[in-house]
Protein backbone atom coordinates (compact mmCIF):
# COMPACT_ATOMS: atom_id res chain seq x y z
CA UNK A 1 0.00 0.00 0.00
CA UNK A 2 2.58 2.29 0.74
CA UNK A 3 4.53 1.37 -2.74
CA UNK A 4 1.19 2.15 -4.44
CA UNK A 5 0.63 5.86 -2.48
CA UNK A 6 4.19 6.69 -3.57
CA UNK A 7 4.02 6.02 -7.02
CA UNK A 8 0.16 7.96 -6.82
CA UNK A 9 2.06 11.27 -5.27
CA UNK A 10 4.92 10.75 -8.08
CA UNK A 11 2.56 10.37 -10.55
CA UNK A 12 0.68 13.61 -9.12
CA UNK A 13 4.26 15.78 -8.53
CA UNK A 14 4.82 15.13 -12.59
CA UNK A 15 1.66 15.67 -13.59
CA UNK A 16 1.81 19.33 -12.08
CA UNK A 17 5.30 19.38 -13.91
CA UNK A 18 3.64 18.64 -16.90
CA UNK A 19 0.96 21.35 -16.27
CA UNK A 20 2.95 24.12 -15.29
CA UNK A 21 5.05 23.50 -18.83
CA UNK A 22 2.06 23.10 -20.14
CA UNK A 23 1.30 26.87 -19.14
CA UNK A 24 4.50 28.05 -20.75
CA UNK A 25 3.26 26.28 -24.49
CA UNK A 26 -0.42 27.82 -23.80
CA UNK A 27 1.13 31.34 -23.03
CA UNK A 28 3.61 31.22 -26.11
CA UNK A 29 2.88 28.87 -28.70
CA UNK A 30 -0.04 31.17 -30.10
CA UNK A 31 2.37 34.49 -29.50
CA UNK A 32 2.37 36.00 -33.75
CA UNK A 33 6.66 36.94 -32.81
CA UNK A 34 8.32 34.24 -33.96
CA UNK A 35 11.17 35.48 -30.87
CA UNK A 36 8.24 35.04 -28.71
CA UNK A 37 7.68 31.07 -29.48
CA UNK A 38 10.36 29.45 -27.67
CA UNK A 39 9.59 27.21 -25.11
CA UNK A 40 12.58 27.07 -23.36
CA UNK A 41 13.93 31.30 -23.90
CA UNK A 42 13.33 33.73 -22.24
CA UNK A 43 13.15 32.50 -19.02
CA UNK A 44 9.64 32.70 -17.43
CA UNK A 45 9.02 36.65 -16.05
CA UNK A 46 5.95 38.40 -14.57
CA UNK A 47 3.65 39.58 -16.92
CA UNK A 48 3.67 42.90 -15.60
CA UNK A 49 7.12 44.04 -14.13
CA UNK A 50 8.78 41.97 -16.29
CA UNK A 51 10.69 40.68 -13.06
CA UNK A 52 12.37 37.00 -13.54
CA UNK A 53 10.48 34.20 -11.38
CA UNK A 54 12.51 32.33 -9.41
CA UNK A 55 12.63 28.57 -8.86
CA UNK A 56 10.95 28.95 -5.40
CA UNK A 57 8.49 31.44 -6.94
CA UNK A 58 7.36 28.94 -9.91
CA UNK A 59 6.27 25.70 -8.26
CA UNK A 60 3.05 24.47 -9.41
CA UNK A 61 0.26 25.41 -7.17
CA UNK A 62 2.11 26.54 -3.85
CA UNK A 63 3.56 29.02 -5.48
CA UNK A 64 0.70 31.06 -6.84
CA UNK A 65 -0.84 29.74 -3.15
CA UNK A 66 1.72 31.19 -0.88
CA UNK A 67 2.10 34.36 -3.28
CA UNK A 68 -1.49 34.59 -3.13
CA UNK A 69 -2.21 34.86 -6.43
CA UNK A 70 0.33 38.27 -6.65
CA UNK A 71 3.77 38.72 -7.97
CA UNK A 72 6.54 38.98 -5.41
CA UNK A 73 8.09 42.12 -6.93
CA UNK A 74 5.26 44.23 -8.32
CA UNK A 75 2.06 42.41 -6.01
CA UNK A 76 0.08 42.89 -9.29
CA UNK A 77 -2.04 39.67 -9.99
CA UNK A 78 -1.02 36.46 -11.33
CA UNK A 79 -3.61 34.79 -13.56
CA UNK A 80 -5.76 32.11 -11.90
CA UNK A 81 -5.20 29.70 -15.11
CA UNK A 82 -1.87 28.98 -14.08
CA UNK A 83 -3.01 26.97 -10.61
CA UNK A 84 -5.79 26.06 -12.85
CA UNK A 85 -4.14 24.54 -15.46
CA UNK A 86 -1.36 22.66 -13.14
CA UNK A 87 -3.83 20.64 -10.75
CA UNK A 88 -6.37 20.10 -13.67
CA UNK A 89 -3.34 18.15 -15.40
CA UNK A 90 -2.00 17.04 -12.73
CA UNK A 91 -5.42 15.24 -11.94
CA UNK A 92 -5.32 14.34 -14.53
CA UNK A 93 -2.15 12.19 -14.58
CA UNK A 94 -3.49 10.33 -11.43
CA UNK A 95 -6.85 9.75 -12.33
CA UNK A 96 -5.32 8.13 -15.74
CA UNK A 97 -3.07 5.94 -13.77
CA UNK A 98 -5.77 4.85 -11.52
CA UNK A 99 -8.18 3.96 -14.11
CA UNK A 100 -5.79 2.06 -16.13
CA UNK A 101 -3.11 0.99 -13.34
CA UNK A 102 0.88 1.55 -14.14
CA UNK A 103 0.31 0.95 -17.45
CA UNK A 104 1.96 2.40 -21.14
CA UNK A 105 -1.89 3.18 -21.81
CA UNK A 106 -1.73 5.23 -18.65
CA UNK A 107 1.06 7.21 -19.42
CA UNK A 108 -0.75 7.59 -23.20
CA UNK A 109 -3.86 9.02 -21.53
CA UNK A 110 -1.89 11.62 -19.31
CA UNK A 111 0.11 13.01 -22.68
CA UNK A 112 -2.94 12.32 -24.41
CA UNK A 113 -5.12 14.47 -22.09
CA UNK A 114 -2.33 16.76 -21.41
CA UNK A 115 -2.36 17.89 -25.13
CA UNK A 116 -6.12 17.97 -26.06
CA UNK A 117 -6.11 20.58 -22.76
CA UNK A 118 -3.80 22.73 -24.21
CA UNK A 119 -5.28 22.54 -27.74
CA UNK A 120 -8.62 23.33 -26.31
CA UNK A 121 -7.63 26.57 -24.42
CA UNK A 122 -5.23 28.13 -27.02
CA UNK A 123 -7.96 26.96 -29.36
CA UNK A 124 -10.45 28.37 -27.34
CA UNK A 125 -8.84 32.13 -26.97
CA UNK A 126 -7.02 32.27 -30.23
CA UNK A 127 -8.69 29.87 -32.84
CA UNK A 128 -5.25 28.32 -34.07
CA UNK A 129 -4.17 24.61 -33.07
CA UNK A 130 -0.14 25.25 -32.89
CA UNK A 131 1.88 22.45 -34.77
CA UNK A 132 4.06 22.42 -31.96
CA UNK A 133 1.04 20.36 -30.15
CA UNK A 134 -0.43 18.49 -33.06
CA UNK A 135 2.50 17.66 -34.85
CA UNK A 136 4.50 16.57 -31.81
CA UNK A 137 1.85 15.18 -30.32
CA UNK A 138 1.06 12.64 -33.93
CA UNK A 139 5.02 11.54 -33.01
CA UNK A 140 4.11 10.64 -29.33
CA UNK A 141 1.16 8.71 -30.09
CA UNK A 142 2.86 6.68 -32.83
CA UNK A 143 5.59 5.90 -30.42
CA UNK A 144 3.44 4.88 -27.93
CA UNK A 145 1.58 2.82 -29.95
CA UNK A 146 5.26 0.76 -30.32
CA UNK A 147 4.07 -0.61 -26.80
CA UNK A 148 1.85 -2.80 -28.76
CA UNK A 149 4.27 -4.15 -31.23
CA UNK A 150 4.30 -3.64 -35.24
CA UNK A 151 0.26 -4.01 -35.00
CA UNK A 152 0.18 -1.33 -32.44
CA UNK A 153 1.78 0.91 -34.59
CA UNK A 154 0.36 -0.10 -37.76
CA UNK A 155 -3.05 0.86 -35.86
CA UNK A 156 -1.81 3.89 -35.22
CA UNK A 157 -0.16 5.00 -38.01
CA UNK A 158 -3.89 3.99 -39.90
CA UNK A 159 -5.82 6.07 -37.47
CA UNK A 160 -3.66 9.13 -38.46
CA UNK A 161 -3.81 8.63 -42.20
CA UNK A 162 -7.81 8.17 -41.88
CA UNK A 163 -7.52 11.25 -39.26
CA UNK A 164 -6.29 13.27 -41.60
CA UNK A 165 -7.86 12.08 -44.80
CA UNK A 166 -10.97 12.61 -43.58
CA UNK A 167 -11.12 16.44 -42.57
CA UNK A 168 -8.86 16.73 -45.89
CA UNK A 169 -11.64 15.84 -47.75
CA UNK A 170 -14.41 18.11 -45.66
CA UNK A 171 -11.83 20.79 -46.33
CA UNK A 172 -11.27 20.52 -50.29
CA UNK A 173 -15.30 19.74 -50.75
CA UNK A 174 -16.11 22.78 -48.46
CA UNK A 175 -13.91 24.78 -49.96
CA UNK A 176 -15.94 24.10 -53.37
CA UNK A 177 -19.03 24.15 -52.33
CA UNK A 178 -19.03 27.09 -50.13
CA UNK A 179 -16.51 29.10 -52.12
CA UNK A 180 -14.30 29.46 -48.45
CA UNK A 181 -12.10 27.42 -46.37
CA UNK A 182 -14.59 25.27 -44.37
CA UNK A 183 -11.46 23.44 -42.21
CA UNK A 184 -8.70 24.82 -41.22
CA UNK A 185 -5.07 22.73 -41.38
CA UNK A 186 -4.84 22.63 -37.92
CA UNK A 187 -8.03 20.97 -37.06
CA UNK A 188 -6.78 18.09 -39.77
CA UNK A 189 -3.54 17.56 -38.43
CA UNK A 190 -5.46 17.88 -34.72
CA UNK A 191 -7.23 14.85 -36.08
CA UNK A 192 -3.96 12.89 -37.39
CA UNK A 193 -2.43 12.96 -33.81
CA UNK A 194 -6.12 11.60 -32.54
CA UNK A 195 -6.24 9.34 -34.56
CA UNK A 196 -2.76 8.27 -33.77
CA UNK A 197 -3.86 7.66 -29.89
CA UNK A 198 -7.45 6.04 -30.77
CA UNK A 199 -7.28 4.69 -33.37
CA UNK A 200 -8.93 4.74 -37.02
CA UNK A 201 -12.51 3.79 -35.97
CA UNK A 202 -12.70 6.29 -32.91
CA UNK A 203 -10.84 8.95 -34.69
CA UNK A 204 -14.34 8.78 -37.18
CA UNK A 205 -16.26 8.71 -33.91
CA UNK A 206 -14.71 11.96 -32.47
CA UNK A 207 -15.84 13.53 -35.60
CA UNK A 208 -19.29 12.49 -34.95
CA UNK A 209 -19.25 13.28 -31.24
CA UNK A 210 -17.51 17.07 -31.96
CA UNK A 211 -20.00 17.52 -34.29
CA UNK A 212 -22.84 16.87 -31.91
CA UNK A 213 -20.96 18.73 -29.05
CA UNK A 214 -20.40 21.84 -31.44
CA UNK A 215 -23.68 21.37 -32.91
CA UNK A 216 -25.11 21.53 -29.33
CA UNK A 217 -22.76 25.09 -28.49
CA UNK A 218 -23.63 26.75 -31.70
CA UNK A 219 -27.46 26.54 -32.77
CA UNK A 220 -28.16 28.98 -29.27
CA UNK A 221 -25.24 31.23 -30.23
CA UNK A 222 -26.70 31.14 -33.92
CA UNK A 223 -29.90 32.31 -33.03
CA UNK A 224 -28.61 34.45 -30.45
CA UNK A 225 -26.25 35.92 -32.83
CA UNK A 226 -29.30 36.37 -35.28
CA UNK A 227 -31.05 38.84 -33.01
CA UNK A 228 -27.72 40.41 -32.20
CA UNK A 229 -26.74 40.80 -35.72
CA UNK A 230 -23.09 39.52 -34.69
CA UNK A 231 -21.54 36.20 -36.09
CA UNK A 232 -20.14 33.96 -34.11
CA UNK A 233 -16.82 31.37 -35.32
CA UNK A 234 -16.75 28.90 -33.05
CA UNK A 235 -13.37 26.77 -32.87
CA UNK A 236 -13.99 23.09 -33.59
CA UNK A 237 -10.65 22.02 -32.20
CA UNK A 238 -12.44 22.44 -28.69
CA UNK A 239 -15.13 19.97 -29.65
CA UNK A 240 -12.41 17.56 -30.69
CA UNK A 241 -10.97 17.87 -28.04
CA UNK A 242 -13.38 17.13 -25.60
CA UNK A 243 -14.53 14.34 -28.12
CA UNK A 244 -11.49 12.70 -28.48
CA UNK A 245 -11.20 12.82 -24.32
CA UNK A 246 -14.97 10.79 -24.98
CA UNK A 247 -13.63 8.36 -27.29
CA UNK A 248 -9.84 7.95 -25.56
CA UNK A 249 -11.72 6.20 -22.55
CA UNK A 250 -15.92 5.10 -24.26
CA UNK A 251 -15.18 5.08 -27.50
CA UNK A 252 -14.65 0.79 -28.14
CA UNK A 253 -17.55 1.03 -25.91
CA UNK A 254 -19.78 3.14 -27.88
CA UNK A 255 -19.06 1.66 -30.80
CA UNK A 256 -19.80 -2.01 -29.47
CA UNK A 257 -23.03 -0.61 -28.26
CA UNK A 258 -23.75 0.80 -31.74
CA UNK A 259 -22.56 -2.46 -33.58
CA UNK A 260 -25.10 -4.86 -30.91
CA UNK A 261 -27.89 -2.23 -31.10
CA UNK A 262 -27.92 -2.96 -35.20
CA UNK A 263 -27.45 -6.64 -34.90
CA UNK A 264 -30.68 -6.87 -32.74
CA UNK A 265 -32.48 -4.66 -35.02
Amino acid sequence: MGADWFIIVMTAALGLCVGSFLNVCIHRLWHENPEQRSLLHPPSTCPHCKQRIVWRDNIPVFSWLWLRGKCRWCHKPISIQYPIIEASVGLLWVVALLYYGFTMHALAAAIFGTILVGIGVIDARHKIIPDELSVSGLVLGLALSLSGGLPGFLQALLGAAVGWSVLWVVRELGGLILRQEAMGWGDIKMLAMVGAFVGWKNALLTIFVGAIIGTGFYLPLMIWSIRKWRRYELPFGVFLAIASGVTFVFGDTMISWYLDFLKSR
